[in-house]
């Protein structure tokens, strides 16, 4: 197999496709670079591979064209067999690449509308008659535990109100939960401070009367009124119980499993003597300080993003934000949690007393500085102790080297690859990101490259005999079999990011065309198809320039 990006590179992008061979086959033929145009093909380069090493039960060999430069269409060939078609070009990802995240993915994930698109209803008005009280002491087939209290005014089976509005439904299931909620609100509100998308406007979308139209502009931004979606099922659900959700599901299994148009779940009705017999969702609540904090997270970003726009929603924002972090920052364990709500509270209110307990915990930050600096670097321009400033400048110049050697020591893709249940591919993505705002806070010790291969992984480069990207729908060969709403029409959403290739212990990478492998083909909200965008955005603000 030759592995390579199925949308293609920059000109100034380093190229590495990889030859994966049997182990049986010890020599190798030379792989031929192909120009495709209006006249035909014509050979370009002849390439030996150069064995990387011993990598999972195959051969593996990178094949480096980084040297072409030239735009056009181009395929390699290895012993008669070719690749798909890809890209050189400097207009790589124009069209077609992060733009179906926004045109098509989170429109149609969105609950409680309905989502038309031309003469085709994705789904219609679903799940507003969200929702009830989950009961105490249950443990939900899906994970879900409500303790021996609700934890608010409500009672068990009780009609929480105002929660019939807003989120996203996560991945092939119609549950909303907060994490996914807030991590998609995040990553929006990141990548419009970072990327020029807040202009990007391909569809139409009506709050109040629910109603989404996909390919209608509407005169705003399609970013901003995700956004802004998003914040209106979290921050309904904290003013109706003066707390966040944990998260709100299906109460029964037959429920659970439908699939298909989500408008057919429930009846969309609320009933006068609620039970546990009815079909309306649960709500579950939770105690717990660090999933609060990450909410806070989000929602100090959102201030910053919407204050133009919409500034009696980020007033909210801010003050429930606040209100998260004086209830749950002292009870927190994790200094992650706390180092990341500091620096988004820090630079929303540029407020010494957030920077100062940053610089309270800059030991814990030093000692995992892999997890921990990229976060702190973002306000590095706020922090005056020089001393801490050195310090953070020495664990940069390690944790560069140690990224670079490691990647390249790792596997022939230039990325570590240790999946666990799930394939790799969200991982690289988030690891992508950090490498992103690493890079823009130590430019000397920058990792461009490495973010780089992270996202080619994504788009095919990859291990297996599936080539295909993980991102549905982008790239000349894409998963168009994958686990979301419409997998039993074995299809897929354009837009909808997998984990891609699984490991089965101990060492094939598998990657069936199959849409009921979660492990494998599900899309997921909070990070599997915005971390891809943002990462795609990442790597055209750098090479694209």
């Amino acid at each position: 197999m030759v592995q390579v990006s199925q949308v293609g590179y920059y000109p100034k992008q380093s190229k590495v496709a990889i030859l994966e061979t049997d182990p049986n086959d010890t020599e190798t033929s030379e792989v031929i670079l192909i120009k495709h145009d209006e006249f035909g093909k014509k050979n370009i380069k002849t390439i030996k591979p150069k064995k990387w090493g011993d990598f999972l039960r195959y051969n593996y060999y990178q094949i480096d064209f980084s040297e072409i430069k030239e735009e056009g269409m181009y395929t390699l060939s290895y012993r008669g067999n070719e690749t798909s078609p890809f890209q050189i070009s400097k207009k790589l990802y124009d069209r077609n690449v992060w733009q179906p995240i926004l045109e098509y993915f989170l429109p149609v994930q969105m609950c409680h509308m309905r989502v038309n698109e031309k003469y085709r209803i994705w789904h219609n008005f679903c799940h507003l008659d969200d929702a009830q009280m989950a009961p105490v002491n249950l443990n939900h087939f899906d994970g879900y535990v409500q303790g021996p209290s609700t934890l608010t005014k409500y009672k068990p089976n009780e009609i929480v109100p105002n929660l019939n509005q807003g989120g996203w439904h996560d991945a092939g299931d119609d549950d909303l939960r907060v994490e996914s909620q807030i991590g998609t609100v995040w990553n929006l509100a990141l990548m419009l401070e970072e990327f020029n998308i807040e202009s990007y406007d391909a569809t139409s979308i009506d709050l109040d009367k629910k109603i989404v139209e996909i390919h209608q502009p509407d005169g705003k931004s399609d970013a901003l009124r995700q956004m802004e979606h998003g914040l209106a099922s979290i921050l309904a659900g904290y003013r109706s119980m003066g707390r966040l959700y944990r998260g709100i599901i299906t109460n029964d299994l037959k429920q659970y499993v439908l699939l298909g148009d989500f408008g057919g779940v429930t009846d969309n009705k609320w009933t006068t003597n609620p039970s546990a017999k009815d079909d309306d969702r649960w709500v579950f609540t939770e105690d717990n300080p660090d999933r609060e904090l990450y909410v806070a997270t989000g929602l100090a970003a959102s201030y910053r993003v919407l204050k133009a726009s919409n500034p009696k929603l980020v007033a909210e924002c801010l003050e429930t934000s606040k209100a998260l972090y004086k209830t749950s920052f002292a009870k927190s364990k994790r200094a992650e949690s706390k180092i990341t709500v500091l620096v988004e509270l820090a630079l929303s209110t540029n407020d010494t007393s957030y920077i100062n307990q940053i610089t309270d915990l800059k030991e814990d930050v030093l000692k995992n500085f892999d997890n921990l600096g990229w976060k702190v670097g973002r306000i590095k321009h706020l922090i005056k102790d020089k001393s801490v400033l050195d310090k953070l400048n020495v664990e940069a110049q390690k944790f560069s080297l140690k990224t670079k050697n490691n990647s390249l020591a790792d596997s022939p893709y230039g990325v570590p690859y240790t999946p666990n249940i799930w394939g790799a591919g969200w991982t690289l993505q988030e690891f992508g990101v950090k490498q992103y705002y690493f890079s823009k806070s130590w430019p000397e010790f920058a990792n461009y490259e490495v973010y780089s291969k992270a996202l080619n992984f994504i788009l095919g480069v990859h291990p297996g005999n599936n080539t295909a990207s993980f991102a549905s729908g982008i790239g000349s060969n894409s998963l168009l079999v994958a686990y979301g709403m419409n997998r039993a029409d074995w299809s897929y959403i354009p837009g909808g990011v997998t984990s891609g290739t699984a490991l089965i212990r101990p060492n094939l990478p598998e990657l069936k065309k199959w849409p009921y492998f979660w492990q494998q083909t599900e899309y997921v909200m909070g990070g599997g198809s915005t971390d891809f965008m943002f990462l795609v955005l990442a790597v055209q603000k750098h090479f694209g320039n």
